[in-house]
């Protein structure tokens, strides 16, 4: 998926919100759950338009389009906020997360889980540079 996707409006991100919550879907599955009535083929073509974007893939399953999200929710939405960082903070996550602070959308409890979500992923990066700084000089070692 690229980095840069488009935007999408009101009714493709209900769309994407149910393919997200119900994994792999087709067209009818979305049209019963959708909070408006709509013809299928109009589902349809939202689906094909959000393929087009590159939001969603499908498989096809006899005649039936199957539908499923091209990533992980998490992973768009992160891209929509850096997209947003860069913006109106030259990049800096650190001014938006202060901005979060002042105005009070993150509270105490939050706070804490993303220190720790943090923690955790500077160990992992730790780990993975180890790692790769010992298998080059396994590498280096073996070449001599």
């Amino acid at each position: 998926m690229d980095d840069s996707l488009p935007e999408l409006g009101d009714l493709e991100r209900e769309v994407m919100q149910l393919v997200w919550a119900n994994g792999p879907v087709t067209a009818e599955a979305v049209r019963e759950r959708l909070s408006r009535p709509l013809k299928e083929s109009t589902v349809r073509t939202v689906l094909r338009r959000l393929e087009d974007k590159g939001y969603t893939t499908h498989t096809v399953d006899g005649r039936t389009y199957v539908y499923q999200a091209a990533e992980p929710r998490a992973r768009v939405a992160a891209r929509a906020v850096q997209r947003i960082v860069d913006w109106f903070c030259n990049g800096s996550v650190e001014e938006v997360l202060v901005g979060m602070v002042d105005t009070e959308m993150l509270d105490q409890r939050q706070l804490r889980t993303l220190a720790d979500q943090v923690a955790k992923a500077k160990t992992k990066i730790g780990t993975k540079i180890e790692t790769k700084t010992e298998t080059k000089t396994e590498a280096k070692g073996r070449r001599r």
